[in-house]
């Protein structure tokens, strides 16, 4: 009997089922100013008053760049497989333009071959959010030249480190790059051009297709080339046909725009309708659409809750509940006539609804979406308010909970006949988490930023020992 259907059958996935931890260069690295790494988005755009909550930033950050034995150490004591992690384009590549600086790389290159002796595959993703302040200062990602910056970034990567690093991704999460970076500006470099957020993701998609390219032409045959996209489970609030049609406008922007591309070379005709009061897409050239549909090894998605969404009045003045910060402006161009309005249960301290439904929806979806793909679930997790307890340990069963809870989506799925070969828990540690500085801990370890000491959580211990056995702990067991 399928685990769906019988609580009682212990959850046991593939034997090649990899299991993981994520982390970004800019939220754990530190050390801004050393070995040739020039600014980025993130350091400008932190460093702007009234943008972070408490003015954070991540000058320090975890200090990863000093700590990152003891980090790998603490990875394979807990039992995990995996290390995604990303590469800071401006310390590989200062001012995202000419040759490599050799420390930068030496850093990474250190890294992975810390992985490596502990038997962890390396997973690099090439751009986390942080390009360049210069590219940004030159047009920024609403620039088509950005993505061809990008394609000379990937090779030099690929180049470095393609020998032992396997698992590449080119672009996390586009939709927050373009749209949260460009339209609401809640995420750096914090413009508010909805035009100008539309044209930075085509570039943003073209920087894949390019970067991927350019990945292939310098690796070996063996490495895989894959694309981690936030793709939404947009639900409607009634069956009502102006809902439906809420639903597809906010699946165009929020999936569409990216998978439409990457997948299937071409991007939704109805985004170009519901966009013509913006653009008219004349930076989508002849040929682009081919080189941003390169073939892919594998897709990753990245899931934490899903979009519940109306028909809206646009008199109407209410704060828009899309879990994506507040702003004036809103991440949705041309949509502001579609109400978000939170869905039931339980939330995280994101606000973010607990529903792992949703993340098998979703695998389902690429499932069909695109056949014969291996998935991976590149993020997920959740962020509580933790606390080290008198005897010193930090316990979390709100989040073993939660873990438990989408890992066994995923495993449902692939009874249901998903490809999905991996699962990167967000996050290895507390981190800075962007516009919220350190105020929201999504890490299995504890970070005590006044120290840096690493503290494994409840969590960390019960996803270690799934990893190590396979099988989905109980949630009790804790």
């Amino acid at each position: 009997m399928p685990d769906s259907e019988n609580p009682a059958t212990p959850v046991t996935f593939p034997p090649a089922f990899l299991w993981g931890a994520a982390t970004s260069a800019y939220q754990i690295e530190g050390a801004v100013r050393e070995d040739g790494r020039t600014p980025s988005i993130w350091d400008t755009f932190s460093h702007t008053p009234g943008k972070t909550i408490g003015g954070d930033h991540g000058d320090i950050a975890v200090d990863h760049y000093h700590r990152y034995r003891d980090d790998v150490a603490l990875m394979a004591e807990l039992g995990l497989g995996a290390y995604r992690f990303s590469m800071s384009w401006s310390r590989v590549q200062p001012t995202g333009r000419g040759p490599a600086v050799q420390k930068g790389l030496d850093f990474y290159r250190r890294l992975v071959d810390e992985l490596l002796a502990k038997n962890i595959k390396p997973a690099i993703t090439l751009y986390h959010w942080d390009l360049p302040q210069e590219l940004e200062d030159a047009g920024g990602w609403p620039e088509r030249d950005t993505a061809y910056r990008f394609a000379e970034y990937a090779q030099i990567a690929g180049e470095a480190l393609g020998d032992r690093v396997e698992q590449w991704i080119t672009v996390n999460e586009p939709w927050c790059s373009a749209f949260l970076g460009y339209a609401s500006g809640v995420h750096a470099p914090g413009r508010t051009d909805p035009a100008a957020s539309l044209r930075a993701a085509h570039h943003l998609n073209l920087a894949h297709g390019l970067g991927a390219s350019a990945l292939r032409s310098v690796m070996p045959a063996r490495n895989t080339v894959a694309v981690s996209l936030n793709s939404s489970v947009v639900r409607p609030l009634s069956q009502d046909p102006a809902d439906l049609d809420a639903v597809r406008r906010i699946d165009d922007l929020a999936n569409g725009v990216f998978h439409g591309p990457m997948l299937h070379g071409a991007y939704p005709e109805s985004l170009y309708v519901a966009t013509a009061s913006l653009t008219d897409w004349d930076f989508v050239l002849d040929g682009d659409l081919e080189l941003i549909n390169q073939p892919l090894d594998a897709l990753g998605l990245n899931y934490y809750t899903p979009a519940l969404v109306s028909a809206a009045d646009v008199s109407a003045k209410a704060p828009r509940a899309d879990g994506h910060g507040a702003s004036d402006h809103s991440p949705w161009p041309a949509a502001d006539d579609v109400a978000f309005h939170q869905t039931p249960g339980d939330r995280t301290e994101m606000g973010w609804t607990i529903d792992p439904t949703g993340l098998h929806e979703l695998i389902m979806r690429y499932t069909r979406e695109a056949p014969g793909l291996p998935l991976y679930i590149t993020e997920n997790g959740a962020a509580y308010d933790d606390k080290i307890d008198s005897d010193g340990r930090v316990h979390d069963p709100e989040r073993v909970a939660y873990l438990h809870g989408h890992l066994s989506a995923v495993r449902r799925a692939i009874a249901d006949g998903a490809d999905v070969r991996g699962y990167y828990l967000w996050s290895l540690m507390d981190n800075f988490e962007w516009a919220y500085g350190y105020g929201k801990r999504f890490g299995a370890v504890y970070v005590d930023y006044a120290t840096l000491e690493r503290t494994p959580k409840t969590s960390a211990r019960w996803y270690g020992r799934a990893a190590r056995t396979g099988t989905l702990p109980e949630v009790e067991a804790v």
